[in-house]
């Protein structure tokens, strides 16, 4: 599946920058035309996924976040978020609704989030390397009227 248009982005994993991922995230996705509906999921996702970064990948640390947004064929959006940081040591049991490794504030909905809002979610992760999380959507072709 080739890219049609790219865009990589590159930030500390400071809790400022979500906002921003999400905002360039939206903004990118605006070149297929989504209703409302399919933006706010979009952002919903990413925020998720970056915000998984920050708290998680780099507990004690600033570490560093990338992520790479591209409109593949057929209207297919895919969102990568990737982190250098601890890593994941069981992804299934990461990815079980509730489980967390946060405080008591999180919440452990993650990715289930991620997954509710987008059409695929693959995550993949080695501990002491980091974890990258891949997600596709697909924008519906609007029919002019």
């Amino acid at each position: 599946m080739n890219a049609e248009n790219y865009v990589t982005l590159e930030f500390p994993s400071r809790s400022a920058n979500e906002g921003f991922a999400r905002a360039a995230a939206a903004c990118f996705a605006a070149q297929l035309d989504p209703t409302l509906e399919e933006i706010n999921d979009i952002k919903t996702a990413v925020s998720e996924a970056v915000t998984n970064a920050i708290v998680h990948a780099y507990p004690d640390r600033i570490g560093r976040v990338v992520m790479k947004l591209r409109r593949r064929e057929n209207q297919v959006l895919e969102i990568v978020v990737r982190d250098w940081g601890v890593g994941i040591a069981d992804v299934e049991q990461a990815r079980t609704p509730l489980f967390t490794t946060g405080s008591e504030e999180r919440s452990g909905m993650g990715f289930t989030i991620m997954e509710s809002f987008m059409d695929s979610l693959k995550v993949r992760s080695a501990p002491g390397k980091g974890t990258t999380v891949t997600m596709r959507r697909q924008i519906a072709r609007r029919v002019s009227g």
